[in-house]
């Protein structure tokens, strides 16, 4: 039984899944997540790992693959780039998906890929913050929800407040001179949403793709967000392709990090390694910490 890990280090926070990759297969047997706050990169993604190993159970894995910024993580065995493993995670979450459009603390990307994971083309956010995550999370702070409920409290919206701005910075300004007017919070995240949304609708049209987007990263799960994107992409009128229809999966935070373990059981299976690169107590965290 061929057993890999994936450790996928974002700007924000790091993911780690633990995958048998053989037999019929690809199976998710555990997930980690940790938040950096300005925590030690190391330190942040051996918590994420440990939490993955326990939930999963195995007291050995075969290979360690790292993505996005874990190159410099010492126990891994092999990296591989950003692109590559959320194509191949968001296939893994959603077959029938023809591209992935992945959400970070600090930038959007929108990923065409093959019915292998083969990345075909692609397109990358090249405004300022104001379309991130991280944009998104100083606003719900600022407005005194949870990141958790920004999703719910934008579909609630019966009056959705324009943000003109691109610059996160004037953006948020903007955001401080609605509140002052007495605008509702659910107003107020829905008009970022749909500002966020009509970026992110730009580059899937970009792509020259129809069918089915695969949400990944950090705003996966936001259903404002996600509801916004596709209001976006059905009211497009010069549309020159067909329909796209945005869907998430529970686990799409993880994306990347499962096509990590994946493509990493496929070098795995192609170099004939022998040695796992954690067996038991060898080396690796043994337990979560907070």
């Amino acid at each position: 039984m061929t057993i890999t890990a994936g450790i996928d280090v974002g700007s924000g926070a790091i993911k780690a899944v633990v995958m048998r990759t053989d037999g019929d297969g690809p199976e998710l047997l555990g997930t980690g997540v940790g938040r950096i706050r300005r925590r030690k990169l190391s330190t942040v993604a051996d918590n994420a790992l440990a939490r993955a190993i326990a939930a999963s159970g195995v007291d050995h894995i075969d290979y360690i693959a790292t993505t996005g910024e874990g190159e410099d993580i010492p126990y891994a065995t092999g990296h591989f780039y950003g692109m590559t493993t959320h194509a191949r995670g968001a296939l893994f979450l959603v077959p029938d998906a023809v591209a992935v459009l992945d959400v970070g603390a600090l930038h959007a990307r929108a990923v065409h890929m093959d019915p292998r994971g083969k990345v075909l083309r692609y397109k990358m956010t090249s405004q300022c913050a104001s379309g991130s995550g991280q944009f998104l999370e100083n606003i719900s702070r600022y407005l005194g929800v949870t990141l958790s409920e920004v999703g719910s409290l934008s579909l609630q919206a019966k009056d959705p407040e324009a943000v003109s701005s691109i610059c996160a910075v004037l953006a948020e300004t903007d955001v401080i001179n609605m509140v002052s007017r007495g605008i509702a919070p659910a107003d107020i995240l829905r008009g970022i949403h749909e500002s966020m949304a009509g970026r992110f609708a730009r580059l899937l049209r970009n792509l020259k793709v129809e069918g089915i987007v695969c949400q990944s990263g950090g705003l996966a799960l936001d259903q404002g967000l996600q509801s916004a994107l596709q209001d976006a992409l059905d009211s497009d009128k010069r549309r020159k392709t067909g329909k796209l229809t945005v869907v998430s999966h529970p686990d799409s935070i993880h994306a990347g990090a499962i096509g990590a373990a994946i493509w990493g059981g496929f070098r795995h299976g192609r170099l004939g390694l022998e040695e796992p690169a954690w067996q038991g107590a060898s080396g690796l965290p043994q337990h979560a910490t907070a």
